[in-house]
């Protein structure tokens, strides 16, 4: 069931939002809290997450609270993967979460938090299982990404590749399972960690391995998940009768659908991290997803408990 709508992926990050076009955040700032009040509108019990931030920047946090940007955002979310992309050691997430929440009271999640396992597997297992102790207890959500490797042919989403180097590959090897299906180490660790830990996987367009996700999900104990329907993949032939089965496929968890991606003829560039021309149009997409799926919303609120450090 729906337990959360969050808007947008890592906005303050250039992957997923082209600070270019919009240098101090405003248009994300209006953006955001023009689909927060949408959503609300439609189900206002529904808990809104503000996409996971990537990196973990209060700064960001309170430029948005001063644009009011908040005001209809339940939950923050946060990205952290210092084993692989991020500045920081891993022992340092209570510090991380600590500085968000001297700057809001909202609860804060962990909507992504992995480790690749492109250097060595052992990394993986290790990386698993010191996250587990550090953030079980000090936040309601930690969805560990992802239980499926990228696959090869498809692309990491990134606008920033040639500039990564060997950190770029790093994107395909982050899952519990390889490519191929075939389990890594850390799957068997991660199952003693659930239902406390949950999943994100995204799920791209007709995604062949949509129905294999939700057997291993609950072969592991999943009680909880973050995905994705894209606003840019609306616009695909029969986008609803996929967005139907994917809903249907994932109804017995409770999912975090997170709406992003930008049509190229929608943005005010022609590619997904460009605001849109129109902030209206992305809430109304969003609030069209809320209806369509209204029946899945699981009943009162899902925030939890903010646990003290």
């Amino acid at each position: 069931m729906i337990e959360a709508a969050m808007i947008w992926n890592e906005p303050n990050n250039k992957s997923h939002w082209d600070p270019e076009i919009d240098p101090g955040w405003s248009l994300f700032a209006d953006t955001l809290d023009c689909a927060a009040r949408a959503v609300k509108a439609e189900a206002p019990h529904l808990p809104t997450v503000l996409g996971g931030i990537s990196p973990i920047d209060p700064t960001f946090i309170r430029m948005l609270d001063g644009r009011r940007a908040l005001d209809h955002v339940d939950v923050v979310a946060v990205h952290g993967f210092p084993l692989d992309w991020n500045l920081w050691q891993i022992n340092e997430w209570p510090a991380k979460i600590a500085e968000i929440r001297a700057v809001t009271p909202k609860p804060i999640w962990v909507t992504e938090v992995g480790v690749s396992t492109f250097g060595a597997e052992e990394v993986q297992v290790f990386g698993l299982d010191r996250t587990a102790e550090l953030l079980v207890g000090r936040a309601p959500r930690i969805h560990w990404y992802s239980l499926y490797d990228l696959p090869q042919a498809w692309g990491a989403t990134t606008r920033h590749r040639e500039a990564e180097g060997s950190s770029y590959y790093r994107h395909f090897y982050m899952g519990l399972l390889r490519e191929d299906g075939t389990p890594k180490p850390a799957l068997e660790h991660f199952a003693r960690h659930t239902p406390a830990l949950g999943l994100c996987q995204w799920f791209h367009y007709q995604d062949h391995r949509l129905d294999e996700a939700v057997a291993w999900m609950r072969r592991l104990g999943v009680t909880y998940l973050r995905t994705g329907l894209s606003w840019a993949d609306s616009f695909r032939p029969d986008a609803l009768d996929w967005f139907d089965r994917q809903m249907e496929a994932l109804a017995e968890f409770d999912v975090t659908v997170t709406f992003c991606f930008t049509p190229e003829h929608r943005g005010i560039a022609p590619h997904h991290t460009s605001p849109p021309q129109v902030k209206e149009e992305f809430a109304e997409f969003c609030a069209a997803m809320v209806r369509r799926y209204a029946g899945m919303i699981r009943p009162g609120p899902a925030l939890g408990p903010q646990p003290a450090i």
